[in-house]
């Protein structure tokens, strides 16, 4: 099943004793997916995001999520509960070292959509940076 959908991108900071740490809200269209057991949404990222025209896809498995923006395996940002997932981060300026310590995961997905919690730590070479939260709404056309 494959579905025309708008997702609903909220990320916020959660824990850096600011009394509004900022974040970022998006609301795009994209495609959304249910087959056995796995479930994929997508969409193609804009001038706002500053990656215009990379489609960024996760991929929703039983026991982790997988965020992959473009074709780029390596940077696959792997979000698995009370586990870390260290990855090579590229930017314009060269590579970074990453890791993803993945607190809790909160999914629902249904065939018209759905929505899904991930609250995370962030680190850059083993320095922790920041604690933070993705809410994803999935909702059919």
């Amino acid at each position: 099943m494959k579905k025309n959908v708008t997702i609903s991108i909220k990320g916020s900071l959660i824990s850096l004793g600011d009394e509004n740490p900022g974040g970022f809200e998006l609301m795009t269209d994209g495609i959304y997916t249910r087959s056995k057991g796995l479930t994929t949404f997508s969409y193609e990222e804009s001038d706002l995001t500053g990656i215009n025209g990379l489609f960024t896809t996760f991929n929703i498995e039983p026991d982790r999520i997988i965020l992959r923006r473009g074709s780029n395996t390596n940077s696959d940002m792997v979000f698995s509960e009370d586990q870390k997932h260290h990855f090579l981060y590229e930017t314009p300026y060269g590579s970074i070292t990453m890791g993803i310590d993945t607190h809790s995961i909160t999914k629902n997905f249904r065939d018209d959509g759905g929505h899904l919690e991930i609250v995370y730590d962030i680190e850059v070479d083993s320095i922790p940076v920041s604690s933070n939260l993705f809410e994803i709404d999935i909702m059919a056309q």
